[in-house]
């Protein structure tokens, strides 16, 4: 399901006048920013709402009970700072942007004092991190054998992996079987027919 502008992304999440508020001043600092530092294409922002901001805010469609999120390799803050904004309003939640690169991290930081966010910016490497979560995401990071990595720690703690991919994603894991025992679930992106959406659980090195 194509949410190509503002009103569909708000007729179909049912986003409040403030969140959306909140999503064009995010989109506003976002667009500055990638005129001096490559945090997305710049092709791909004529369909911001619905190439980023709807493929990130439909992780919360398929958890929406979860509160407190990882989000490795965090860039542009998508999926993170899209999910920050969606749960502002609930008071028990948290969402951790892991980046490991300075500048980057100066952007999200900028995103999240200004809209006050629920939000904590980490500068650091994500597998070093012991933050715990219901779920850790990642968009745009890394090939899936790779991820399985980064994400392991907070996978060990409990948290369920969701992980935003693209065409290549059955292919992905049948590489990442190769290094790592999982269980996992492919779903079509509701953004993007040709996008994927992996959810893992139980990760550990293949034998």
């Amino acid at each position: 399901m194509s949410l190509t502008d503002a009103v569909a992304f708000q007729a179909h999440t049912g986003a409040t006048p403030a969140q959306m508020a909140d999503l064009q001043t995010f989109i506003d600092h976002l667009t500055e920013a990638n005129t001096v530092m490559n945090l997305v294409g710049p092709d791909s922002l004529p369909d911001v709402w619905n190439r980023h901001i709807w493929d990130s805010a439909q992780l919360l469609e398929m958890k929406p009970e979860a509160t407190t999120w990882a989000d490795l390799g965090a860039g542009a803050g998508f999926p993170g700072l899209v999910l920050a904004i969606l749960l502002k309003d609930r008071p028990d939640s948290h969402v951790w942007l892991i980046d490991s690169l300075g500048k980057r991290c100066r952007f999200l930081q900028e995103v999240v004092d200004v809209l006050s966010l629920r939000a904590t910016v980490i500068n650091g490497r994500a597998e070093e991190q012991k933050v715990r979560v219901d779920v850790v995401t990642a968009r745009a990071v890394a090939p899936m054998e790779r991820l399985l990595a980064y994400a392991q720690p907070y996978l060990q703690r409990g948290a369920q992996g969701l992980f935003l991919k693209g065409e290549k994603a059955e292919a992905e894991l049948i590489e990442a079987r190769k290094v790592w025992q999982f269980d996992s679930d492919l779903s079509v992106s509701r953004s993007d027919p040709r996008g994927r959406i992996v959810s893992v659980r139980s990760l550990r090195r293949a034998r």
